[in-house]
């Protein structure tokens, strides 16, 4: 009779494991069921789309951004984070001629049509947040953004870090870096969705608020004075009247779902010939532009005569192209697309 044969007990052991193993729930060869391994991170963009209501959309590397006249600009913004203030000098492409470059496109038969377009940064987390043309035209708001490739690291410039880039939009004078879309994906042209026409012309005597609020308000001088009243000097004439933001708060904002969703929102003025300029609300939160934009309803101390009743005013711009006289319309819209 053969002696009998006795596993070491770490030997055993395993094989207790493995026969247990064999019971509901293992796998087909009777070996146990592991866990899967977690999806892997995504890999940052290695290019960036330009799209939307432009005749060139295309695709850009960092070299393409490269290639182009290089910007490179000092910021400081406090961050969402609660790590205070912080300072960056970044390189990158302008972003005006970047969207100009590829043809935005206008309809001719509108005035200043390109004061009634905006410009949507998307992060790869989905974030968004837009700009109004108008405040990066060098014409007039002259705030001038760039699509950032790198930054100053240990006092040399190197590509942006696998937190912030391969690309990142800025907003150099915000206060906030909210508007700092970091790893950058797309940037997409769209004309605004507002839909009120002009009244053939003519003095206004009120303007309604409407669109995505929580209660759509008509407001005449009255209504308008009851608000708290700012005075602001623009080219030399002082205005007084209502801060946009103040208004827009005072009936109560109805955001999308999101981080800082009101970043992705904006607001179009309308006056009664149909002139429209379009403010994002990014631009006007004083948290971040905070660029006073304002409803004026007195200029030196008297009415607005034939301005109408009311008129939107921003301060500080190069050309008033966005001053909207005898306003009929404000309204409230969120940036559309993916």
């Amino acid at each position: 009779m053969s002696e009998a044969f006795i596993l070491p007990p770490r030997a055993a052991a395993l094989l207790a494991f493995l026969v247990a193993g064999c019971g509901g729930g293992g796998g087909g060869n009777g070996w146990p069921v592991l866990p899967p391994a977690p999806a892997p991170a995504p890999a940052p963009a290695t290019s960036l789309k330009l799209e939307g209501s432009i005749d060139l959309p295309r695709s850009y590397t960092a070299a393409d951004l490269a290639a182009r006249a290089p910007v490179t600009q000092t910021v400081t913004y406090t961050s969402g984070s609660g790590s205070g203030s912080q300072t960056k000098i970044y390189t990158g492409a302008n972003l005006w001629s970047l969207l100009a470059d590829a043809g935005i496109q206008l309809d001719a038969s509108r005035k200043n049509d390109v004061l009634g377009r905006y410009v949507v940064a998307t992060g790869a987390d989905g974030y968004r947040s837009i700009f109004s043309l108008g405040e990066i035209h060098p014409e007039f708001g002259n705030r001038a953004s760039i699509v950032a490739y790198a930054a100053v690291t240990g006092g040399s410039s190197a590509p942006l870090d696998e937190v912030d880039g391969p690309f990142r939009v800025t907003a150099p004078t915000d206060i906030k870096g909210g508007r700092y879309v970091s790893s950058l994906v797309k940037l997409q042209v769209q004309p605004s969705a507002a839909l009120t026409a002009g009244v053939g012309g003519g003095t206004s005597a009120s303007f309604r608020v409407s669109g995505q609020v929580a209660t759509a308000a008509t407001y005449d001088i009255a209504a308008l004075k009851g608000l708290p009243a700012v005075t602001q000097t623009v080219a030399g004439t002082a205005y007084t009247g209502v801060s946009l933001w103040t208004l827009l708060n005072t009936i109560g904002l109805k955001p999308p779902a999101g981080k800082n969703p009101t970043l992705a929102m904006y607001a179009v003025a309308t006056g009664s010939d149909g002139y429209r300029a379009l403010v994002s609300l990014g631009e006007i939160d004083p948290g971040f532009g905070n660029n006073g934009a304002m409803v004026a309803y007195e200029i030196n101390g008297a009415g607005l005569g034939a301005n109408g009743m009311a008129r939107l005013v921003i301060p500080g711009e190069v050309k008033q192209g966005r001053l909207v006289s005898n306003l009929i319309a404000i309204e409230v819209l969120a940036a559309t697309g993916p």
